[in-house]
């Protein structure tokens, strides 16, 4: 029997148990959901998503290259939040875990295969819903970086797209790894999507596709101010999270400032 048999049955069981129990009993499911996820993680400062497939090996040099972002990002003072599942997932929990002073937080999925929890977090959490899962993959982050995945991975990639273009968030990119992977993708957005009129060409400001890693960083950090001045305008500057981007901004004025004296 394939994997993806069991993996049919798996779902489908896990269908079944949901319609049995009834709209009410799942309607409590999905506010637990919301409820752990929004008391977990609404403490956390500045922090960035990371995106990829669950079957990225260690040797993969995707890996490694998710393993080194996050501990970049991580240096950085940047919480790291993934899927909290193997691959990708486990390689920037990985990298974030090595830093101090940082969360490394994993959101998990119940999956019949795949999504095991991994090693490397400092806050985990454990989801009924996909959908309920991702609003807090992006409630609290002002980047996503996207690698290398599959179905999953292209869900989440066009969810932070679509919220940003609706402007339903503000002051966000979405960051690509892996120009030979996404540039057919990227060929169809512009060679087909642009041309029926499907979508515009400002769109693509949305997007960086790019391998280098510091390139990356920096503009994750220089989003900082892209932020406060989305929370400015809509009249936030009350709110924890703005007052949090505040201090971040000014903690690493200071940071920068000392490097220069040492220096």
């Amino acid at each position: 029997m394939g994997r993806n048999t069991i993996s049919n049955k798996g779902q489908v069981k896990r269908y079944v148990q949901d319609i049995k129990s009834g709209d009410v009993w799942s309607v409590f499911k999905i506010i637990a959901d919301f409820v752990k996820g929004f008391d977990e993680l609404g403490d956390l400062g500045p922090s960035v998503s990371i995106f990829g497939s669950a079957r990225t090996d260690k040797d993969d040099p995707y890996y490694k290259k998710a393993e080194s972002l996050a501990k970049m990002l991580g240096e950085r003072g940047f919480n790291i939040i993934t899927g909290g599942g193997p691959g990708i997932m486990e390689a920037a929990n990985k990298g974030a875990f090595k830093n101090s002073g940082i969360e490394s937080v994993g959101l998990n999925i119940d999956l019949p295969r795949e999504q095991i929890d991994n090693s490397y977090t400092t806050k985990s959490q454990d989801f009924d819903y996909f959908f309920s899962r991702k609003v807090m993959l992006v409630k609290y982050s002002i980047a996503y970086v996207i690698f290398p995945g599959g179905l999953g991975t292209l869900d989440e990639l066009f969810e932070a797209l679509t919220l940003i273009q609706s402007g339903k968030i503000e002051g966000v990119r979405v960051f690509i790894v892996g120009e030979s992977f996404y540039k057919p993708l990227m060929d169809f957005m512009k060679e087909v999507q642009l041309k029926e009129g499907m979508i515009d060409a400002a769109d693509f400001d949305m997007i960086c596709l790019s391998d280098d890693l510091e390139y990356i960083v920096s503009e994750i950090e220089a989003s900082i101010i892209r932020q406060i001045n989305a929370l400015d305008e809509e009249g936030l500057t009350s709110t924890d999270y703005y007052k949090k981007l505040l201090y971040f901004l000014e903690k690493r004025k200071t940071f920068e400032g000392k490097e220069q004296k040492d220096g």
